[in-house]
């Protein structure tokens, strides 16, 4: 039996990473992509392992945060009349808990009301505040996880961005709902009910409407949370994936819980456990969904095998030259600028391959980052007056720090001298070489032999 899955399981991985795809017709190339997606997604849910831990993890943080996030929430609310609308949107989102749902809404709710701001202060309340940015911030580190991207937002930006989503996001969240059960209210709206037709067409709004606010709403996500640009067509596809699954699952997972009497073991606790297991399976679907999102912006991460996106050493110094080259000739260019994303398409490599060497290059404060929106990438300092040598050893250097330096290793003179002799003929090559220099091509590389490598 376990030969015979293995080779179904081989046939499978054959037909979908063996099929020449530039020979294949338009509709199996697109076949062939979604076949890839779901394989990658799978490995990386269930075989890698990553995606849910990031999941278990987001549990915890939710637990501790969700009592403080819905007070923030209502605080906000009150100024706009709609807090009243917390208690049937947490009803909603907690609808697969069958009924279950009523008595972890009654809770979570007696908790908010039970917190006074008056006796809270400004410490308590800052506190309070910074539980919630804290699951911001572990959301955008899992999400940044499945999109490979290794550099997190500014302070400054990160400072704006949470709170537009805290101030923001619920009020956005609230009036969609609202809207919803206020135009199902109305008289029209009853009207048309009398008319088949009509019933029809209303009974087809009502069944899609709560899949198409959900759809919606990670579409957003998918968009916003990760630190990189995601474009809205693979967010789009991924929120659809994710919407469908999560609204699907949270009717199957709502009939099992009606089924399962879970009471004689867990007692009181039998809420607090299908609760957390509905916010696994949430967020589990949310990631599931980002990772699609990755994987259909970024076709060059779908392989068979599970790449390390690292550089050599010799190209880590010759990407880090032409990463600076070219961000000093957007410097000298009048109202022109580069982003990282723009660099690194400009380079041709993975963002996760380059972010050492621009992490290397800004610790060496070569390298300055903008607080706007995307981040710029400037110079350090004028390029007339940075050296190649600085940056060469910057990037050599990187990884050097109080616990890993090279005076740990043994000390043996023949190495010294080898060494020393190599770094002595180097640093004469390119003394006094500028970044301007190589920028306006001067006289000295009549003197050199270009590389060839």
């Amino acid at each position: 039996m376990m030969n015979y899955t293995q080779k179904i399981r081989a046939k499978i991985i054959n037909v979908i990473w063996d099929t020449d795809y530039n020979l294949a017709p338009v509709w199996q190339k697109h076949l062939i992509s979604i076949l890839r997606i779901a394989y990658l997604t799978i490995r990386d849910l269930f075989f890698d392992g990553q995606l849910n831990l990031r999941a278990m993890s987001l549990v915890y943080t939710s637990l501790l945060s969700i009592v403080p996030l819905i007070a923030v929430s209502v605080s906000v609310l009150k100024g706009f009349g709609a807090h009243n609308q917390i208690e049937p949107a947490l009803l909603n989102l907690l609808e697969p808990l069958g009924e279950r749902g009523p008595e972890i809404t009654a809770t979570i709710i007696s908790f908010v009301e039970g917190i006074n701001f008056g006796l809270l202060g400004s410490v308590g309340f800052m506190l309070l505040l910074y539980t919630v940015i804290s699951l911001i911030q572990k959301i955008e580190l899992a999400f940044n996880f499945t999109w490979h991207v290794s550099e997190e937002r500014s302070f400054v930006r990160r400072f704006s961005d949470y709170f537009s989503v805290i101030l923001i996001g619920p009020v956005l969240v609230f009036t969609a709902i609202g809207l919803t059960a206020t135009l199902t209210n109305t008289t029209l709206y009853k009207a048309a009910l009398d008319y088949n037709f009509f019933a029809s067409l209303l009974s087809v709004f009502e069944l899609t409407i709560p899949y198409v606010l959900v759809i919606l709403a990670f579409t957003f996500i998918y968009i916003f949370i990760p630190n990189t640009r995601v474009k809205f067509i693979p967010a789009l596809i991924g929120a659809v994936v994710a919407g469908i699954a999560w609204q699907t699952l949270g009717w199957l997972f709502a009939s099992y819980v009606s089924q399962a009497n879970y009471s004689a073991i867990y007692s009181a606790f039998a809420a607090l456990f299908f609760f957390m297991i509905w916010i696994y399976i949430s967020w589990t679907i949310i990631l599931v969904g980002a990772s699609i999102a990755f994987y259909y912006q970024n076709p060059a991460y779908r392989s068979r095998d599970k790449r390390k996106w690292t550089l050599s050493n010799r190209m880590k110094e010759r990407a880090a030259l032409t990463a600076m080259l070219k961000i000093a000739e957007c410097y000298y260019a009048k109202n022109k600028t580069i982003t990282l994303n723009e660099l690194t398409q400009y380079l041709n490599v993975s963002p996760e391959s380059i972010s050492p060497v621009i992490q290397s290059l800004l610790a060496a404060r070569l390298l300055l980052r903008t607080d706007t929106d995307p981040a710029e990438l400037i110079p350090g300092k004028a390029p007339d007056a940075l050296t190649v040598n600085e940056i060469l050893i910057a990037v050599r250097q990187a990884e050097e720090n109080s616990v890993v330096k090279i005076s740990h290793l043994p000390r043996d003179g023949r190495i010294t001298f080898i060494f020393d002799r190599y770094q002595t003929a180097a640093k004469a090559e390119i003394q006094g070489i500028s970044l301007k220099d190589l920028l306006e091509g001067d006289d000295y590389k009549s003197s050199h032999s270009p590389e060839r490598n």
